[in-house]
């Protein structure tokens, strides 16, 4: 509740949210909305190819969906024919809510509101809440944005049970307020903010574009089917271990920054590594890697790679665990290292890998590679210059590509901008 001191300007009203404009409601989530059924079909019991009934899976919910989901546009997964029972039969209309009730960190609550459904048949799945408003209160695709937006997080973020796994549960999310703005107000907003998701997808798309064209090129200049201008005759094979030395220098300066390997973002720290009752010693005994090395999380899962190769680019130096192998390239024969951290970013380094993987016994179905093998791994490659000739290309082409994520991010904090302000009435479209 708001301070009775606070001054309210002229139009607005105290309200269990704060200062509201006069002629907007509260309205508990409960008592204008419907719980229905949802169900619990696993991934595995889902396709992407066809099917009669579609299902919207919480993973979707949490990190690929935006806050309102186009069922004409958006790919929904479909549910195996076998695995489809006639009782699950709550199919989602118009202008319904699906919320994810599960997750492994704070994105819990993540929702999008469902349009253009038309005639598909689809159901919401595992994990998620199945919310229905009660019809001609809210503009369509304005409960998206709203469920979605700042001002609702907070006060899903005072109710998120668990540690390792958030959950919300449904009496909680009927007892959380809702704003409702006058209709027309609420399609101006929604025609304001759509207006920037409609950017952020071309941006999106865009990225994505130019992910893969540089995908192209790698596989295309980094196995030598296409040559640049200027360069000919045939590129070595040789072994990794002629142009990279392995490094198992011990952390005997104590240096407590521990970081992990992420496919997608490299390395990553972990900020909570002393929170696990790990004795600080311990890392006397974890490798200190330095600028411009590299490091391998050397397990495999039925034969795909569980990690990745990355150089170190972000810390001066950082602490690895053991289970890495760490090294760095020699001096003499020269190599160009952005070649070499674009090849193992191409995958090409992985596949060499899978053909000198033994069973390893960690676990069932995984597969490691010993450090002799690691280094015995054969790869192909041309002259310096020709490395350094194809690095520019190929490195420029990931410029592009950061160049245009930073845009993407600077829609996407226009758009939270003015989710903060248009979803509150600070802002008002009259």
């Amino acid at each position: 509740m708001m301070n009775d001191n606070q001054h309210i300007p002229s139009g607005y009203k105290p309200s269990p949210l704060g200062i509201i404009p006069e002629d907007w409601e509260v309205r508990r989530l409960g008592e204008i909305c419907t719980f229905l059924r949802n169900n619990t079909l696993s991934r595995n019991q889902l396709n992407e190819i066809n099917g009669k009934v579609q299902n919207v899976h919480y993973g979707d919910i949490l990190v690929k969906y935006p806050s309102v989901l186009n069922a004409r546009a958006e790919s929904i997964p479909y549910v195996n024919q076998e695995d489809y029972k006639d009782t699950l039969n709550e199919f989602i209309e118009d202008g319904d809510v699906i919320m994810a009730d599960t997750a492994e960190d704070e994105t819990v609550g993540k929702a999008c509101e469902i349009i253009n459904v038309d005639s598909k048949q689809i159901l919401a799945g595992l994990h998620t809440m199945l919310i229905r408003p009660q019809k001609g209160l809210f503009a369509s695709s304005f409960l998206g944005y709203h469920i979605n937006s700042n001002s609702y997080r907070r006060q899903l973020n005072a109710l998120i049970q668990g540690i390792k796994v958030c959950s919300l549960g449904k009496q909680v999310i009927a007892n959380t307020f809702l704003l409702v703005p006058p209709l027309p107000e609420q399609q101006r907003i929604v025609s304001v903010l759509s207006l920037w998701d409609t950017a952020i997808a071309k941006q999106t798309a865009l990225i994505e574009q130019l992910t893969l064209r540089k995908r192209g090129l790698m596989q295309q200049l980094l196995t030598g089917k296409k040559r640049l201008k200027g360069f000919e005759g045939e590129w070595k094979r040789i072994k990794l271990g002629d142009i990279a030395e392995r490094i198992t220098r011990k952390n005997e300066e104590n240096n407590q920054n521990v970081v992990t390997i992420s496919a997608q973002r490299g390395f990553v720290v972990q900020t909570d590594f002393f929170n696990k009752s790990v004795a600080s010693e311990i890392l006397d005994n974890y490798y200190l890697a330095h600028r411009d090395e590299f490091c391998y999380n050397k397990s495999y899962s039925n034969g795909y790679p569980m990690g990745a190769i990355k150089r170190l680019k972000t810390f001066d130096k950082a602490v690895v665990t053991t289970l890495y192998i760490c090294f760095k390239l020699r001096e003499k024969p020269q190599t160009n290292i952005d070649f070499f951290e674009q090849y193992c970013e191409s995958g090409l380094f992985n596949k060499e890998l899978v053909k000198v993987a033994n069973e390893g016994g960690r676990a069932h179905g995984l597969l490691n590679v010993t450090p002799d093998d690691f280094f015995n791994m054969h790869m192909s490659v041309p002259s310096f210059e020709e490395q350094a000739a194809i690095a520019s290309v190929l490195v420029n082409a990931d410029k592009e590509i950061e160049i245009q994520k930073q845009k993407l991010e600077v829609l996407q904090e226009q758009k939270k901008g003015l989710m903060q302000v248009l979803l509150t009435g600070k802002r008002r479209i009259l």
